[in-house]
């Protein structure tokens, strides 16, 4: 069975579908805004031509997908990447939504649908966030990801790598699945445990993840 790497994925606050080149104003909309860059290592890709050169190259990714709202405007975007059959792993990242979307449940409806997704293809996803992008690690923290190592990205810089695995984590959340709007929700942060205190010293904010 052959992993979609676009696929077209609805809950009720949030959908994706393949990104197309015609989505590129509506996207910019959402990236011209510097705050959504702030902690991300391209502080810049709010500039027009810094985001067209971003824009390019996630169309010819072949796993990038355009986040959508209920009434199908764009609002953010996500990608697959790295799908590698024999470890059983994809990546996910490169994801940003509008500020309007953060703070609330969106984040963690997106992240579910692409868990649901990848995981019927995969073992293990996983997720590289750079050392000081707090924000985005307290968001994966959040949507059920745990801390697993190190890895270097594509400029050869150390990121950390969180991770989800089909094997534990639906064991971990069956305990504490309902239904929350339209997705599974996820346990909470594991407080007791030094490593994550150490970590995530801080409380646990609502936010979206811009992790590549």
């Amino acid at each position: 069975m052959t992993f979609d790497l676009q696929p077209a994925l609805s809950g009720d606050l949030v959908g994706v579908r393949p990104l197309l080149a015609t989505d590129f104003e509506a996207l910019y909309q959402v990236a011209s805004d510097p705050l959504i860059w702030a902690q991300h290592p391209a502080t810049d890709r709010y500039e027009r031509g810094v985001f067209q050169e971003f824009f390019a190259q996630s169309l010819s990714s072949g796993g990038a997908l355009a986040v959508t709202s209920p009434a199908g405007h764009v609002i953010g975007s996500s990608r697959f990447h790295g799908y590698d059959p024999q470890r059983s792993e994809v990546e996910i990242g490169w994801t940003f939504l509008s500020r309007a979307y953060w703070g609330g449940q969106t984040n963690g409806q997106l992240k579910a649908l692409m868990r649901d997704h990848a995981f019927g293809f995969v073992e293990r996803i996983v997720f590289l966030v750079a050392p000081d992008n707090w924000r985005s690690q307290r968001a994966l923290v959040k949507v059920g990801a745990v801390r697993a190592g190190t890895r270097l990205n594509g400029a050869g810089r150390d990121n950390f790598v969180f991770e989800m695995r089909r094997s534990t984590f639906s064991t971990q959340a069956s305990g504490f699945l309902e239904h929350n709007h339209g997705a599974a929700a996820v346990p909470p942060p594991d407080l007791s445990n030094p490593r994550t205190r150490r970590v995530f010293p801080s409380a646990w904010p609502s936010a979206t993840d811009v992790a590549r």
